[in-house]
């Protein structure tokens, strides 16, 4: 059985696998249901899916399963371990065994340019299509179908899936297989100074005794103003540091950021002091026992450095547990 491609995509024809019901994950999954696409979706902990099955998901018992009843297979996973394993590995149980002829991998993970053009490589042989769509926007740009989306891998078919990309956000074409993934660490390097510039500038800002909201309200409008305190702002003052990407996925990225040597077409190694530095800094908050909490909880290290005295925070993931919001609620240690 062939796959619609390159026969439009349509919510009566397309059927769509998801993989990664995460935070992130599952808003966006959220949005295609409500959209009508049909989806089937795999979870190690099944009790996760609950929400998205009340939506109309179906539950896969694998990758495999979970390819062999889709046309598109989306991924929104942790790390590039995690898609490898999915994706290339466990072999006769990964999700390329399941595709179809003329199906189509995306992956919104944040992951490695180089494993994504493997993953492309090795659809191609089979006859199937890759892309590397990782995105930026957090959870609000999840919920609300406003994510930014990099897509890497080929123009026609990233062209073809224009009708889902739009339920989920804006993507732009940045070019060959890899790019993608290369687009989401030059933006995770400009999101981690974007973040430690804003902690140092709401601890100054208390330390020098001036009202941190009345602060962040005057200085918003101007050249200090980004998205990023758009985001996280107002979450960083009230103590809000429920996650829209686990802080400990920063380690990752800002990790790919400094250690891309092939990733350089002359050959050279980047100098990226920020990058580095912010590394540091959001592997200190994994340290603490706090990589589960949102990357706004960067400003708990400043605090910490600065001599304040923090109680120690985590997310109580409570995996068999029903009620999200519970599921999600902050634990005072």
């Amino acid at each position: 059985m062939n796959t619609p491609y390159p026969e439009p995509t349509s919510p009566t024809k397309t059927r769509i696998g998801w993989i990664g019901i995460g935070v992130m994950g599952a808003a966006m999954a959220s949005r295609l249901l409500s959209a009508g696409y049909s989806l089937t979706i795999y979870s190690r902990t099944p009790s996760k899916a609950l929400k998205l099955q009340s939506k109309g998901a179906i539950l896969a018992s694998s990758p495999l399963e979970v390819a062999k009843n889709s046309d598109i297979v989306c991924t929104m996973v942790g790390h590039p371990s995690d898609v490898r394993s999915i994706v290339l590995e466990n072999q006769g149980k990964s999700i390329l065994d399941g595709l179809h002829h003329g199906g189509v991998i995306i992956d919104f993970t944040s992951s490695h340019p180089a494993l994504a053009r493997e993953i492309f490589a090795s659809a191609r042989e089979k006859g199937c299509w890759a892309v590397d769509s990782p995105v930026s926007g957090g959870d609000i740009g999840a919920r609300d179908g406003k994510l930014a989306i990099f897509g890497g891998g080929d123009e026609i078919v990233i062209n073809w899936l224009l009708p889902i990309f739009e339920v989920l956000g804006k993507v732009t074409y940045m070019g060959p297989p890899g790019r993608g993934q290369s687009c989401k660490i030059a933006n995770q390097i400009v999101v981690g100074a974007n973040l430690l510039g804003l902690s140092e500038g709401l601890v100054f800002a208390e330390k020098v005794g001036l009202d941190v909201k009345q602060w962040m309200d005057s200085v918003r409008g101007g050249a200090a103003g980004s998205m990023v305190m758009e985001l996280f702002g107002e979450r960083m003052i009230g103590r809000d540091f429920r996650p829209g990407g686990f802080a400990e996925y920063m380690v990752k990225d800002m990790g790919m950021a400094v250690d891309v040597v092939e990733e350089s077409e002359d050959g050279s190694v980047p100098v990226l002091l920020g990058a580095a530095l912010c590394k540091q800094l959001f592997a200190g908050m994994v340290g603490n026992g706090d990589g589960h909490l949102g990357t706004q909880g960067l400003i708990t290290v400043i605090e910490r450095l600065n001599g304040k005295v923090l109680p120690f925070y985590r997310y109580q993931l409570e995996v068999d547990c029903r009620d999200e919001e519970k599921a999600l609620s902050l634990k005072r240690m």
